[in-house]
């Protein structure tokens, strides 16, 4: 075979190996599932806002990515919006009646592997208020919160959507703005709903152990209209800037916090899309995974 050259050889079996798009189809669409998987349980999920408690930050049926790695590398801060486990204690805040008929449980179960379905009645999002070692209370002269005697104004809380000031506290239900000293203990985190009339948070039912913690929602997804960053408020920046925590100091120390942080899987996503698309190998680095 005179004249027929090794590269030809090499793309005539490239061109015998090429499968039709009806074969090729089906591979893709299972590769892209199990990509959806691990990055579902390792990376990025997606949360549905089941209830009214974070509003008007987040509304009911909102959806929102939450970067589950962040916290392995650095402890939460004041300010940051957390999806976390709830303890005992807490009561579920899932507001929407749930279907039971095999379709609508299908649809769950599949959602919830690829990380697009509703949280479970465990499962809550708040925002950070208080850290280990932080002496939270309510309220100042001006009906504040205070964290180290300090009051904090809090931009996110709408017009009439802050509890009673003048109703006495109630140690079994949050319906009061007032509540005593609570001193966090080590390991552990004091959080909030921005709409603290209907949120039943740490104020009634304790404080949260910072290791029930799935992550950090970063972004509104869904719908896209609400498409925004959910980043640290600038009164908490100040705060730790001037009130500085062992976790805030370890933060500064290791890089955290930082925009980039949130989407450093989309570099992840693009190289596995077209890593199946082409055939070539996707070539990834270990990385310590959530405990």
């Amino acid at each position: 075979m005179q004249g027929y050259r090794p590269s030809e050889r090499r793309r005539s079996l490239i061109r015998r190996k090429e499968m039709p798009l009806w074969q090729e189809l089906p591979l893709l669409l299972v590769v892209a599932f199990c990509l959806a998987v691990l990055i579902r349980t390792f990376l990025v999920q997606a949360f549905y806002i089941p209830s009214g408690s974070m509003q008007k930050t987040l509304e009911i049926k909102d959806r929102v990515l939450v970067n589950k790695v962040v916290y392995d590398m650095r402890d939460p801060l004041r300010g940051e919006i957390v999806v976390f486990r709830g303890t005992d204690n807490w009561a579920p805040e899932v507001t929407e009646p749930v279907s039971n008929a095999f379709g609508a449980k299908l649809g769950r179960t599949v959602g919830d592997l690829v990380g697009v379905s509703r949280p479970g009645e465990r499962d809550f999002i708040k925002r950070v208020i208080g850290l280990p070692g932080d002496k939270v209370a309510c309220c100042d002269d001006k009906g504040r919160i205070t964290v180290n005697g300090v009051g904090i104004d809090e931009p996110y809380i709408a017009d009439g959507y802050n509890s009673d000031l003048n109703q006495p506290p109630n140690p079994s239900q949050c319906t009061s703005r007032r509540f005593t000293t609570v001193t966090i203990p080590p390991g552990e985190m004091f959080v909030m709903g921005d709409h603290r009339a209907v949120s039943q948070d740490a104020r009634c039912q304790g404080p949260v152990p910072i290791k029930n913690i799935i992550g950090r929602a970063f972004v509104i997804v869904w719908p896209s209209s609400r498409f925004t960053s959910l980043s640290v408020p600038d009164v908490w920046k100040t705060y730790a800037a001037d009130h500085p925590s062992a976790s805030s100091e370890h933060t500064l120390r290791t890089g955290g916090g930082t925009p980039g942080t949130d989407f450093f899987v989309l570099p992840f996503l693009l190289s596995a899309a077209l890593s199946a698309r082409s055939g070539l190998p996707l070539v990834t680095r270990r990385r310590r995974l959530p405990s």
